[in-house]
């Protein structure tokens, strides 16, 4: 098929806004002819927004799905361009379904070339606008900061500073631990920018009417405790797995594997009273051609084109080919080529890199380690830097990192069944986010503490967590109404439960919360503050004195 001559990416250049204020579908146009002549689009402001009326006057130019496709054939246009708004609010435009507007694309054409650059720029407008892909991403983006502002009358412009206050919170509890007995820095970027947004956003649910600095400085305490905390909850299961790898877990499940190897180490302590072995899952030998599942690639790569074989077939191959035209090549499905093949590369390119994921990840943690050595021996004595928690998928069964995955997901579907049985007003997809990371990490935490039993059931009963508690709280906060809610497994648990405190009890729950989580550490190094601090500072040391206190009993 022949190349479009004019590329709707390469007309678009910087003529973008897609969090506009306009209430009206003249705000709309002036606004797009006002881009146009700072990026030096067009020459005369004023007599192009004059051409682009007198087309109006023409004929509809509102399509479907509140997408409009305004036309600007004037004098003043220097070259061939396209303009796109997306606006906060819905507009009143004339529309083939009788719908507002919310997205406007507006074409600017030379009255030069007329015949061939216009038609070919429509033609190629048109057809990526079809694909329902496009249309969903445009229309739904910055709609969670829309329904901020609409909501609570701000935006998430504050949610950088939050981040900031948070981590140095952290650090200042950890450098303090004599008496805070926090040992863990939370050092994972991505996933503090995520949770500074959904934190900014609960808590302006509890206290709309809460100042900037208020809220800035309450969640800023809140937030840095949790990530001080929660990080710190995960040093003694980590350090047992790793053999003392010197890290701990900073990520979206940091109270979840505490519980989950809580709850591990119950179930071992059951099968030790009733006289059993519990069997891990690299003690279990499959007879016959089932061995081959005891080689992790074999049985994550089958696994995978199974589970993601049946996600694509029923997306179908019309889909994947969509993404590919939307994106240029650059992923999707190439329009003559095999969809079969095309499933199981994909699927066996994601065993292939959860391989290299685990084989490289020792290396990294090696590496990050002895640089985090400089730094707490100079200004953090006795803490570890808290990293994602993919870094664990390398010190357990390879294997447990695929069940729990698969357990996880069994429990996800289930209870998004169950939702849409009992017509639930909010429907969670299974995200493959937390199926992977909560689960498969629950799997593998769970596996080296209890066995193979536990790495099923725990990450199962976490599946139907992750989906009904995502569907409570994101219905109550009304995130649900605005592209959806973080759901793993923290925020589907203590998150609400914070929710609940501060909502219920106010001011006063903003205090219980924080109680809580000073107490938390408090709790644990009277447990045994012999040996608390020495698992990070002296592991081998530490498992000497364990031994003994075994050897003890």
């Amino acid at each position: 098929m022949e190349k479009p001559a004019v590329q709707v990416t390469d007309v678009i250049g910087n003529n973008i806004n897609l969090a506009s204020k306009a209430q009206t579908k003249d705000e709309a146009l002036q606004e797009l002819c006002h881009m146009l002549k700072q990026n030096g689009t067009v020459s005369d402001e004023r007599l192009f927004y004059q051409d682009v009326l007198k087309r109006e006057k023409i004929g509809a130019t509102g399509m479907e799905n509140g997408i409009a496709i305004p036309h600007g054939e004037s004098d003043a246009a220097n070259k061939v361009a396209i303009a796109v708004l997306k606006t906060r609010h819905a507009l009143a435009w004339e529309s083939l379904d009788d719908q507002p507007i919310r997205l406007v694309f507006l074409l600017v054409v030379p009255t030069t070339g007329r015949d061939v650059l216009h038609l070919k720029l429509l033609s190629h407008l048109s057809a990526a606008l079809t694909h329902r892909e496009v249309q969903e991403k445009l229309l739904h983006e910055n709609d969670a900061d829309q329904g901020l502002e609409k909501t609570f009358g701000r935006t998430f412009g504050d949610v950088m500073l939050l981040l900031l206050f948070a981590f140095v919170f952290n650090i200042l509890l950890v450098r303090f631990q004599k008496w805070t007995k926090l040992r863990a820095v939370f050092t994972t970027g991505n996933v503090q920018v995520q949770q500074a947004a959904t934190a900014f956003w609960i808590l302006l649910f509890c206290f709309p009417k809460m100042g900037r600095i208020e809220v800035l400085l309450v969640m800023g305490v809140v937030l840095g405790l949790y990530w001080a905390v929660g990080s710190n909850m995960t040093v003694r299961y980590t350090q047992d797995l790793t053999d003392g790898g010197g890290f701990a877990v900073a990520h979206q499940q940091m109270f979840g594997i505490a519980f989950v190897s809580w709850l591990a180490d119950k179930f071992k302590a059951r099968e030790v009273k009733a006289k059993k072995k519990a069997r891990r899952l690299e003690d279990i030998e499959l007879p016959g051609f089932l061995k081959i599942f005891n080689e992790n690639m074999v049985a994550t790569g089958i696994l995978m084109l199974f589970f993601f074989g049946i996600i694509m077939l029923i997306l179908g191959k019309s889909y994947f080919v969509g993404v590919f035209a939307a994106t240029k090549g650059a992923s999707g499905l190439a329009p003559n080529a095999s969809f079969l093949f095309y499933i199981m590369t994909t699927s066996l390119g994601f065993a292939v890199n959860l391989t290299i994921l685990q084989l490289g990840v020792r290396t990294f943690v090696g590496e990050l380690t002895e640089s985090f050595t400089g730094i707490s021996d100079r200004l953090l004595p006795g803490s570890v830097p808290g990293i994602d928690v993919a870094a664990t998928f390398a010190f357990g069964e390879p294997n447990a990192v695929t069940i729990g995955f698969l357990f996880g997901a069994l429990g996800q579907f289930l209870a998004i069944g169950a939702l849409l049985i009992f017509h639930s007003p909010t429907i969670i997809i299974a995200g493959f986010i937390p199926l992977f990371f909560d689960n498969a990490a629950f799997g593998v935490f769970a596996n080296r503490r209890a066995g193979a039993k536990a790495a099923m059931i725990l990450p199962f009963f976490s599946g139907l967590i992750q989906v009904f508690g995502a569907a409570l709280i994101s219905t109550w906060i009304g995130l649900s109404k605005f592209g959806g809610y973080l759901g793993m497994f923290d925020w589907d648990t203590v998150w609400p439960f914070f929710t609940v405190l501060m909502k219920i009890l106010g001011i006063a729950g903003i205090v219980v919360v924080v109680l809580i989580l000073v107490l938390i550490p408090q709790l644990e190094y009277r447990h045994d503050p012999k040996n608390y601090f020495l698992m990070v500072t002296d592991y081998e040391q530490y498992k000497e004195n364990m031994a003994k206190k075994k050897a003890t009993k």
